[in-house]
Parts: C-alpha cells; structure tokens; sequence
C-alpha cells in the first residue's frame, strides 16, 4: 500500500522505516533534504515539496498523513494538503493535535470531498522496533481502507496474555490499535493517555524521591537508609505490581546515573496534561492527581528536586525528550 509522509523527525522517520520493512510504498517530504535523502536511500520515493508528494502518490485514494509538532505549522500543511487532495482522499495528522481542531478539521475538508482522520500514536523513540500504539479517530470506512498500514505500525499481540470474557469485540485491539469513533476521538483517547502518563511518571519520581531523601543526616540515626535506587527500581521490575514500562526506563537511567546528576529538573509539557485538565473542567470530572502532576512540572522550571530528574529521565528514555538549555 502507499502512503505520503510529511515530517521525517523522530516519529515520522521511523514510521517510514517501520512500513518499508513491511513492504509498504512510501513518499516522503520534510523540509531537511537530508531526512529525506536517508529514507529515500532506503526505498522510499523522495518528494520536493508538498505539492510533488501529492504528484507522485499515484495510488487512489490517496493518502497522507502529517507527523510534525501540534500548533502552526501542522495547521498550515493540513490546511495546503486539503487544497492539493480531491474528493475521497484521506489526510492523517499523527501527531498531537487537540481533539477540537480535528473536529473543525474534518468539517472544513469534508467540504472539499477529504477524509481527515485523527491518529494517536504511542510509542517514542521505541516505535521502530517495538510497533506504536494507535487511537484512531474518523471516518470508519478509511480506517478499514487504510487497516494494512495501521496494522505494519501496530506492535502486534507479543507475550500479552489475552483479557478473559472479550468475546466478540474488535481484535484489532489486541493487536495495538483501536478505532476510536468519528474526528477527534483519536486525539481525545491520546490526549487522556498523555494525562495519566503525567500521574504515573509523577508517582515514580516521588517515591524515588522519598527513597533517596531517606538517608539524609537530619533523621535518626538509626532510621537512615542509603538505598542503592538502582537495585530498588530493579528488584521492583521482577513481578511487583508497579512493573511497567516506565519503571524499565527509571531503572535503566540509575543504572547509568545513579544520582541523576546530567539532568536539572526541568520539566516540560507538550500540551496534553493541559488539555485533559480543561476537559476535566469542561465535564465536571475530578482529576486530583492528573493535575497535580501537571502543576508539578510548571514547578520545576523554578526549582528543581531529585523527582524532577527522575521525570526527566523518564521522558528522554521513551520519547527522546532533551531538556531545556539553561538560560
């Protein structure tokens, strides 16, 4: 199958990647000619510009998904795809986006005779070779018509042992991708994921935290504790019940970093802890400990505590995220 890829970054590229090693056609665009010339070197067909992917996805429907950085200038390539598509074509936006624009999205290309489909997609730096979860939002029938491509990027069922009394539900799930509803529902599934991502990462770095503060000369001196976090974090990830991926990560960055001295603390947002507060708010659902964590990162951009490294390591581990230079 083909498909038109706009933003070769770390998500994008490796999406590329991931579907030529499966057998799928790819066009590709980014404005480094150099992201371009490395896929191209590996099969994929190089494009110059939007305007000459579109040319050369010769395959109808066509489609093109968009994998840059929610704001404006995903607005301003959905906006030039939708003129350069035609009716029945199908635009993707695969990165973060909020759920409301896709909604406004869809309505505005649906005019045009263009199907726009909203995909959340899980899965880092990582998604190479562990696969990506989807959450897919639009209309069904170019989800079904593009299920070859949604399911190359799925991580497939692996060692997961099957959730007992499924019965008739989709297996496609099981497989690492859903079909969420109409526009925006892709994104609003992401967005609530992203949300408790914030809680689960913020509960990690503070109990760390409390373990390393443990050995502080201000407590009794019996009652002092040097904990190696490394071999706690380890021990942890041997069939307790907080074994998860993130947990991996946070034993992997103490192994190499024990006091996590390459790291200050700051802490970032990427927008979706944001937006699944205001959909809180806008449905009167209590989100104590998603908002908190939050607010916890707005925090370490003006102090700094051992948690906050942790959160950082946490995020450069899944999703290559760099901190902030000081300024």
């Amino acid at each position: 199958m083909q498909l038109g890829m706009i933003g070769l970054g770390r998500m994008g590229g490796n999406i590329v990647r991931r579907l030529l090693r499966a057998g799928h056609a790819c066009v590709v665009y980014d404005a480094n000619p150099k992201s371009v010339a490395e896929l191209a070197a590996l099969g994929a067909t190089p494009a110059t510009s939007l305007e000459d992917l579109v040319a050369k996805l010769d395959q109808r429907p066509r489609a093109a998904w968009v994998m840059l950085p929610a704001g404006e200038i995903t607005e301003a390539t959905v906006g030039t795809l939708g003129d350069l598509l035609t009716r029945d074509d199908i635009l993707i936006d695969g990165g973060n986006s909020n759920f409301k624009d896709d909604v406004r999205r869809a309505r505005e290309l649906a005019g045009k005779g263009v199907r726009y489909m909203d995909v959340g997609t899980s899965g880092g730096v990582w998604g190479l070779e562990r696969g990506y979860c989807l959450m897919i939002g639009g209309e069904r029938a170019a989800f079904e018509f593009l299920d070859p491509i949604f399911a190359a990027l799925a991580p497939g069922a692996g060692d997961i042992p099957r959730t007992e009394d499924r019965g008739d539900r989709d297996p496609r799930v099981e497989q690492g991708y859903l079909y969420a509803g109409p526009s925006g529902a892709g994104h609003f599934v992401k967005m609530i994921h992203n949300g408790i991502e914030y809680g689960m990462m913020q509960a990690f770095a503070e109990g760390f935290d409390i373990l390393q503060s443990r050995g502080s000369d201000k407590l009794p001196e019996g009652e002092r504790y040097d904990f190696d976090l490394a071999d706690v974090a380890e021990v942890w990830r041997r069939g307790s019940v907080v074994t998860s991926w993130l947990l991996d990560l946070s034993a992997s960055a103490l192994a190499t970093d024990g006091k996590l001295e390459t790291f200050s603390g700051h802490v970032e947002d990427s927008g979706e802890g944001r937006w699944t507060i205001d959909a809180a708010v806008e449905q009167a659902v209590p989100a104590d400990v998603l908002a908190a964590a939050l607010f916890v990162r707005f925090r370490s951009r003006q102090s700094h505590t051992f948690a906050e490294k942790m959160l950082s390591a946490m995020r450069l581990g899944f999703g290559g995220h760099v901190e902030k230079p000081k300024a």
